[in-house]
């Protein structure tokens, strides 16, 4: 009677260098990509991400056969920093501050990354919908556990919600004309919300 298999054989040492070495090029292009979208914007000629990444035009291909794929990779790694920098706040920092302290980075994201997400165009999958309520989740969520952190500490009124603070922060990065009235108008922001026995820092 045959001996009954105990799964897939191990990968080879051939086999796990090249799965190595193509994350490596896979993680140099989306570095390479975010500098030169944020220096060129996002018709930046793509032969300049793969010279930035020191990598062929061949192996950038191969992992991102459109410009359209590139963009959302560094997009999806943008959104996902901020996501893991509100669970960095939640561990660190104080109720209020982190909330807010968020915000100001969420702003920041919405400002600086507004170009990059409205290039994301729609396929016939209609991927650009699932890709964008995926994002929103992930912000809601944080924005959610850090507002709720903030409640539970008394450091903001108990009757805000997570979707009024990101249409207020949104607001503010659309209509801000640089960072010090980001700054300024969120910290009004806070001051509406704080409860009474935590007031914010005057406006400077």
């Amino acid at each position: 009677m045959p001996s009954q298999s105990a799964g897939p054989a191990p990968r080879s040492e051939p086999q796990r260098r090249r799965r190595a070495d193509a994350q490596r090029n896979y993680d140099l292009l989306v570095s390479a990509a975010r500098d030169v979208f944020h220096d060129q914007g996002v018709d930046a000629p793509l032969d300049d991400i793969a010279r930035r990444a020191g990598v062929g035009n061949a192996t950038m291909y191969r992992h991102f056969p459109t410009r359209r794929e590139l963009i959302i990779a560094v997009y999806s790694e943008e959104v996902a920093e901020l996501s893991a920098r509100s669970q960095s706040l939640l561990a660190e920092e104080p109720p209020g501050d982190a909330l807010f302290d968020w915000l100001q980075d969420f702003i920041a994201h919405v400002a600086a990354k507004r170009e990059l997400a409205l290039s994301i165009t729609d396929d016939r999958t209609s991927q650009r919908s699932v890709l964008f309520d995926r994002w929103h989740h992930s912000m809601h969520a944080a924005a959610t556990a850090l507002l709720t952190r903030a409640q539970s500490a008394g450091a903001v009124r108990p009757d805000l919600n997570a979707s009024d603070l990101l249409a207020l922060a949104n607001g503010i990065a659309l209509t801000a004309t640089g960072a010090t009235q980001a700054e300024r108008l969120i910290l009004l922001v806070r001051q509406g919300t704080d409860t009474p026995s935590t007031p914010a820092d005057r406006i400077r």
